[in-house]
Formats: C-alpha cells, sequence, structure tokens
C-alpha cells in the first residue's frame, strides 16, 4: 500500500488507518475480545496498513490498553494517533503520560487534540463546571503539546474537528500542526466548502473519520429503522430516531441518505464490488484525503476495507456519486458537526 508524508512531519501514513474505537469493549460498539484486537492489528500491518487512531476517552482509556497490547513486538512498524479531550487541555503532560502507559510505549507518533476548545465542546467531557464556563486557552494547550513534542515524546501534533477559524488560532501561536482528524464520507460533505481548501494551502493532511458513516455505508440498513438508535443521532437521521441519544432537534435527511444509498448498491454491483469499497475508494479519490479511517473489528472486514485502498473508481463514477449525495449536502448544509443544532455547531 502507498504512503504519503504526512503534513511537514517525517511520518509517512498508509491510505487506511484502523480505527480502534471498539478495542477494549465498551456499551456503543459491545464486547470485543483481545484475541480478534490481535488478530487485525497484526494482520493490519502483515497487509501494510500502519496507522492505528484511539483515543484516551475510547472506552476509557481501554482501547488504549488493547491497541497496545495488540502491538506487542511490532510498535515500531505502527504510527499510533491518540487523542486527548478538550478538557484537559491544562494537565497535557498528565495525559500524555497516562495514555503512554496504557498503550505500553514511549512515544506517540501523532497526538491530537480530540475537539477545538470551546464550552460546547468542553460539556460533553466533563461536568466540573470551573472548566465548562473557563476552558482551558488554545494558548497554554498547545504550547504543552510544543514541549512534549521538543522532548520527543509526541512526534507530530495534530487536531481533530477542528474548523478554519479554530485552526487559525492554532496557527497564530507559531506551532504547527500535520493534520486534521474530521468527518469524511460520502453523505457527510460539509468540509468540501472551506476546511478541505484551507488544509490544502496549508500543508495540513486530513484523515477522514466515519468512513463508512458507522456501517450506513456498507449498505447493510435497508431503512432508517434499521439503525440502531444510538448509532442514529447524527443531524442525517430525524431527531426521535436517536430515541434520548439525539441533541440536534433537526427533522434530518432520512430518505435523501437512503436514495443514496440504494443508488450506491447499484453504482457497485455495476462495478461488481461491495458498497463498503466503493464509498471507501470514493473518499480516497479526494485529493484532500490523505488516509481513510475506518473501523475493523475482524480479519474479514480488515481485508474487504484494505482492498478498497487499491480500488481505482472513474472520474464518471466519482463524479455521479457526487451528484447522487448532493441533495444530502444540500439538507445538511457546510457545519461539519453533524450532532448539534445547525446553529450551535462545536466546528467554526
Amino acid at each position: 500500500m502507498n504512503r504519503q508524508k504526512l503534513g511537514k512531519s517525517d511520518i509517512y501514513v498508509t491510505a487506511m488507518t484502523v480505527g480502534c474505537w471498539a478495542f477494549g469493549g465498551g456499551d456503543y460498539w459491545g464486547e470485543q475480545s483481545q484475541k480478534d484486537v490481535n488478530d487485525v492489528v497484526n494482520a493490519a500491518l502483515d497487509l501494510g496498513v500502519n496507522v492505528f487512531d484511539t483515543a484516551e476517552v475510547y472506552n476509557n482509556g481501554t482501547s488504549e490498553t488493547a491497541l497496545g497490547q495488540a502491538l506487542k513486538g511490532r510498535r515500531n512498524e505502527a504510527v499510533v494517533i491518540s487523542k486527548i479531550s478538550p478538557s484537559n487541555g491544562r494537565n497535557v503532560r498528565e495525559h500524555c503520560t497516562a495514555s503512554l502507559r496504557r498503550l505500553d510505549t514511549d512515544y506517540l507518533d501523532v497526538y491530537m487534540l480530540h475537539w477545538p476548545i470551546n464550552k460546547l465542546s468542553v460539556e460533553h467531557f466533563t461536568s466540573d463546571s470551573s472548566l465548562i464556563t473557563a476552558p482551558p486557552t488554545v494558548e497554554e494547550t498547545f504550547a504543552q503539546l510544543y514541549e512534549l513534542k521538543n522532548e520527543g515524546l509526541i512526534r507530530s501534533i495534530g487536531v481533530s474537528n477542528f474548523g478554519v477559524g479554530q485552526m487559525r488560532e492554532v496557527a497564530a501561536t507559531g506551532i504547527e500542526v500535520d493534520v486534521n482528524e474530521i468527518t469524511y464520507n460520502i453523505v457527510s460533505r460539509a468540509i468540501e466548502a472551506e476546511i478541505a481548501p484551507y488544509c490544502m494551502d496549508n500543508n495540513i493532511d486530513i484523515i477522514g473519520s466515519m468512513g463508512l458513516m458507522q456501517g450506513l455505508l456498507t449498505g447493510k440498513y435497508q431503512t432508517a429503522a434499521d439503525v440502531p438508535p444510538h448509532q442514529a443521532h447524527s443531524r442525517h437521521f430525524a431527531h426521535e430516531r436517536g430515541r434520548g441519544t439525539s441533541r440536534h432537534n433537526e427533522v434530518g435527511a432520512e430518505k435523501e441518505v437512503f436514495e443514496v444509498v440504494d443508488a450506491l448498491r447499484d453504482i457497485a454491483a455495476g462495478l461488481n464490488v461491495p458498497v463498503s469499497q466503493l464509498a471507501i475508494a470514493w473518499m480516497l479519490k479526494k485529493p484532500f484525503v490523505a488516509s481513510a479511517l475506518v473501523g475493523s473489528r475482524n480479519i474479514n472486514q480488515l481485508k474487504a476495507n484494505i482492498e478498497a485502498c487499491t480500488l481505482e473508481i472513474s472520474d464518471e463514477t466519482e463524479a455521479l456519486i457526487d451528484r447522487i449525495s448532493q441533495p444530502v449536502l444540500d439538507i445538511l448544509g457546510n457545519n461539519p458537526d453533524y450532532y448539534e443544532h445547525s446553529s450551535k455547531s462545536r466546528i467554526y
């Protein structure tokens, strides 16, 4: 698999990033055996995939622990990404050290701020009212990240879910970031308007997360009612669909989303490929996407996702998918925060 340089760093990443949110098991994704984690991680490395994405908040740290166990003896082959929550920006060293301990490693290849620092963002990570009303500042958080980089505890600084204004705030500190990990897929195209052009102009690579929209873009769901409620809490779905997990209070775009899924089935059938592979190949055809972040809970899923990274689709197929997904983009707009009301974004 081809590798490309990540931003201005000396790190080279593959077109696929293994999403590790499910590792360690938890309420959102359910049980995940360590054997399957070990098998997926080792098979990924054997097949040439080198990037693994986790975070301190994923399953309360057990994702990091599970990934660390799976990488034993092969750490030097991997690019490990972890993320610190915005509520912890005053204590970056403490949280980085804890992540290193769980991962059983001496360094992180990329350490990201998981979400931008603002009141709405912070309150999703803590109930501490003092932190919510007076969050850490961008300056103090990134100064600490820079110290850790100078000491070799992290090789590269990244951000996750940052808008153009927020990336400019970081740039004003004089500290460089190499990557922005942010939602991007066929039915989540908000970054195309401003974020992707800014990143391309400033040599900030994009790792597109939610590449398969939590299974929606595999084609396995026939209707919105088939999607598990806790995975139907984005603005793609009617507010009621989330059954208490949705915060956006909007009507959604279910009809348009499933028209896209139906059309993708037809296009994929014509190309004799799975819908999931078509979705990943479309994403990787975009010049601003360095790597597609997708979860792989077992070796079969992993191999199918890796095959997608070598699938080349024509310009005509790309344009067709752009066209059929335009109605969803028209409804959801250019706000890449898919979980809050359109007027109340954490990303700007």
